[in-house]
């Protein structure tokens, strides 16, 4: 019996490399210098396509509807298919809103109606949050609050303008109280949701870290409804809004609702569009400072802007 002690067998080569290797060879080039340091070869960064369209800035865009609706305006006008009877043309209206202006009486009646709108949506606010706070946080709140509440909101705050009336005289206490009460029923709606919405798995890892109930309801239960809130603040100015041209038809001696009053009395269509177009500027920026006020509240919150 005897033992053998040849070498073993070298390894078989690579298929890969013999293929590349007479692949070169007969082509008769030699592999570049990068592949051949080992390095490989360049890589190129590839651009998604939407990147490489051009981009229209975003206020143009945002601007280029009302321009569009405002330039068929003009030219309805200019071809006599609106005539001033029905509606007047945006030059005539640009005169006239400047000569309210001048005179001071479109900045008076402006002074009015944001006061009414601020005391109104003040109180509304107190209300609607309060009511929501105690539904939501307490089940005895809520049996004995939310149906009263939704047996209210069903009722169009309009129609109570005759009650207010009696109740209240024909002074400010109806206008405020009409605003107050159109602004109160979406804080409530969406306060409450935005307590009730919160994640239960949330209040069990506060409760298992050792916070108080005052403790979940500030750090846990409040944080969790503030979206819920500002989106409901959202609503209550539109609200306001709508409210505040129903008010300020009743009785009202001053005011952007008074200037339609009298514009509607004498056929003034251009002095109702020019107060149309403030209550729509002044509903715009109130609504524009309270998304300016959720971005700065909901930080924490990653949310998806669109692309």
């Amino acid at each position: 019996m005897s033992i053998s002690h040849a070498p073993p067998h070298p390894p078989s080569p690579d298929i890969s490399d013999i293929s590349g290797e007479a692949a070169a060879s007969g082509n008769g080039s030699a592999p570049p210098a990068e592949e051949a340091a080992g390095t490989g070869p360049a890589l190129e960064a590839l651009v998604p396509a939407s990147s490489r369209r051009a981009r229209v800035p975003r206020w143009l865009r945002r601007t280029s509807g009302p321009l569009l609706l405002l330039a068929l305006w003009q030219l309805l006008s200019a071809t006599g298919v609106l005539t001033s009877d029905v509606l007047a043309s945006p030059g005539t209206i640009a005169q006239v809103g400047g000569d309210l202006v001048q005179d001071g009486s479109l900045p008076s009646a402006m002074g009015v109606s944001l006061q009414r709108v601020a005391v109104g949506l003040l109180f509304g606010t107190v209300i609607g949050t309060a009511l929501a706070l105690v539904s939501g946080l307490f089940r005895i709140g809520e049996d004995l609050v939310d149906a009263g509440v939704q047996m209210l909101r069903t009722v169009p705050f309009v129609g109570l303008i005759p009650l207010f009336i009696i109740w209240f005289g024909i002074g400010e206490a109806p206008k405020i109280a009409i605003i107050a009460l159109g602004v109160s029923f979406p804080l409530y709606l969406n306060v409450y949701a935005g307590i009730r919405g919160v994640d239960a798995q949330l209040i069990e890892a506060g409760e298992s870290l050792g916070l108080s109930r005052w403790g979940l309801v500030r750090h846990v239960v409040l944080p969790g409804a503030l979206p819920g809130a500002m989106t409901g603040l959202r609503y209550s100015l539109g609200i306001a809004w709508l409210a505040l041209v129903f008010a300020e038809q009743v009785n009202a001696d001053a005011g952007i609702g008074f200037l339609m009053v009298q514009a509607r009395d004498f056929l003034r269509t251009d002095v109702i569009v020019v107060c149309l177009i403030v209550y729509a500027f002044l509903g715009l920026l109130a609504d524009f400072v309270v998304r300016t006020l959720e971005r700065l509240l909901l930080q924490w919150r990653p949310t998806f802007t669109g692309r």
